[in-house]
């Protein structure tokens, strides 16, 4: 069996784990494979009692790995989350006690309630995958992932995240609420029980690095890269968008739509692959000339826009 071949089986185990747990969220569910098999993180944004929290926590306990929530808050300071050097009388000597950025995935809950300075802690971990303390750096373990939620209709007490914070995230993502059929059987899976404490790991952490190693043997045909960096390139020229994508943008994009092709089975992208991940990846890094409060609604319809103004390659797109 071929890396590309395991890391589609891989996914396929993780989700039917997952949704032992959590009922249905098929799409969702790639979009934060798409995350973790390529080292991005994900920011959450929905509303309370969606799910968010029970699906980190399936998902760890689906890959054998550790995690830590932490509640954000306007107090909340750098060291809560990283740790600090303590000194212990008894050896006469300092040692650190780590924070819950040690650990493989972390829930950062309601993460714009917390102060710039406490946002701003989470940017090494992210970006460098360590953390410095008094001089020293510490490497995290891998596989590391951030997944941080916020609320989008409470906007009271919150300090909304800055473009450079945000441009951190691979993916911005909404689980929403469940259809009819899906809430019944929430409640029929809930009743007596919490499934989430007979869930079984499925893989190793080992599984996840494989993945992340091997998802770039992806095939991706030259014109899927002109028109991965078209549509970047309309987001600088558009006229209601003040600060387009980066390339930083634009890696993260060629990124998720390798890792979303293979976790559809495919060894090659598609220019299908690229559409699906344009609004999750391009959405919250786009600065528009007025700060509307319905950011979000605004650059899911300039995205689709753009996306139905770039030619779309027409060349037929073979397995390599």
């Amino acid at each position: 069996m071929s890396d590309l071949s395991r890391i589609y089986t891989l996914a396929q185990t993780i989700k039917k784990n997952v949704q032992q747990v959590i009922v249905g969220k098929d799409e969702p569910l790639d979009m934060i494979f798409v995350a973790l098999f390529t080292g991005g993180h994900v920011l959450l944004e929905d509303v309370p009692g969606t799910g968010k929290t029970l699906l980190v926590k399936a998902l760890a306990k689906s890959i054998d790995g550790t995690c830590k929530r932490i509640q954000f808050t306007p107090d909340l300071l750098p060291t809560d989350l990283s740790g600090m050097n303590i000194y212990n009388q008894k050896l006469g000597e300092f040692q650190f006690r780590p924070g819950p950025l040690f650990t493989h995935l972390l829930l950062a809950d309601e993460i714009n309630r917390a102060t710039p300075r406490t946002q701003s802690s989470l940017l090494e971990c992210m970006e460098e995958r360590q953390v410095s303390i008094d001089g020293e750096t510490i490497a995290l373990e891998e596989p590391f992932m951030v997944l941080a939620t916020q609320n989008p209709l409470d906007n009271y007490g919150t300090f909304p995240l800055p473009e450079a914070q945000l441009d951190r995230f691979m993916l911005k993502l909404k689980l929403g609420y469940p259809t009819f059929d899906e809430g019944l059987l929430v409640l029929s899976r809930f009743r007596e029980q919490q499934p989430l404490d007979q869930l079984q790991a499925v893989a190793s952490k080992d599984d996840i690095l494989m993945a992340r190693r091997s998802y770039t043997q992806v095939h991706v045909e030259h014109v899927i890269l002109e028109y991965i960096l078209k549509i970047i390139e309309q987001t600088r020229k558009h006229h209601d968008i003040a600060l387009g994508a980066s390339p930083r943008a634009s890696q993260a994009l060629l990124r998720a739509v390798q890792a979303y092709a293979v976790i559809q089975g495919r060894t090659f992208v598609t220019p299908d692959d690229v559409k699906a991940m344009v609004s999750p990846v391009l959405s919250h890094r786009l600065l528009f000339h007025n700060a509307s409060q319905l950011r979000d609604k605004q650059a899911e319809t300039v995205l689709h826009a753009i996306v139905n103004q770039v030619p779309v390659p027409t060349e037929q797109f073979v397995k390599e």
